[in-house]
């Protein structure tokens, strides 16, 4: 049947009636994860003191009343950036269960892995000067860095060097008993990026590599010595 001028189209009608509903709440469901980007935005920028709700609202042309809807307080607010932010580290786990070949390499590259995801990682790098800023005063966030990160980190090199103690292919040290000592130059790294930015720039992989063949070397049997 044909339509008279003018007369509306049921049938297009419906459609635009459920692709708006559609719009409406897939924006919804966006909502949060785009509150919580803002945020990381502002608390990096200005720290927990100086950043206020009504800021993160502004940057995303929102009102205050909105961001309280999904973060009843500014705590829970940089509470929830703060894991949210977090996410990347979650899959060094992943990358942990793919690695192969030797103990060594197999340190070598998780070590490298580590490094990337820390000091190469800009939500990283700011998640730890937030960490250091914030952490006496909420000390969850710290334990929340370190169940996704430190941990995971330190446990996977203390299960490497344990099995090439086991096996021959490396030697029982005082830094095997400590196997943190691997992967402090990772935390200095970020604290140097941290502090002197642009200003003093380093080669940080180089700098990786250097440590990695120093501890390496240390722990290695003579015979597997890395060149």
């Amino acid at each position: 049947m044909r339509l008279a001028a003018g007369q509306p189209n049921n049938s297009n009608w419906m459609i635009d009636r459920v692709i708006k509903k559609t719009s409406r709440a897939e924006r919804k469901a966006r909502r949060p994860h785009e509150i919580l980007e803002a945020a990381f935005e502002e608390f990096a920028a200005k720290g927990y003191a100086a950043t206020r709700v009504e800021d993160v609202a502004t940057r995303l042309r929102i009102t205050k009343g909105t961001v309280y809807l999904y973060f009843p307080t500014k705590d829970v607010l940089f509470q929830e950036m703060f894991r949210h932010a977090s996410t990347s580290s979650a899959d060094l786990s992943t990358a942990i269960g793919s690695l192969r070949g030797s103990c060594a390499d197999r340190i070598r590259d998780l070590l490298l892995i580590a490094y990337e995801n820390t000091a190469n990682d800009r939500k990283t790098r700011e998640l730890l000067r937030l960490s250091v800023a914030e952490g006496t005063r909420l000390p969850e966030m710290v334990d929340c860095r370190h169940e996704l990160f430190i941990a995971p980190t330190l446990a996977a090199l203390t299960a490497l060097v344990e099995e090439g103690v086991k096996s021959g292919e490396l030697r029982h040290d005082t830094a095997t008993d400590t196997p943190d000592v691997l992967a402090s130059s990772i935390f200095q790294i970020a604290v140097w990026h941290l502090m002197l930015a642009d200003r003093k720039p380093i080669d940080g992989r180089a700098l990786m590599e250097a440590h990695i063949n120093l501890v390496m070397n240390g722990l290695l049997r003579r015979s597997k010595r890395m060149a």
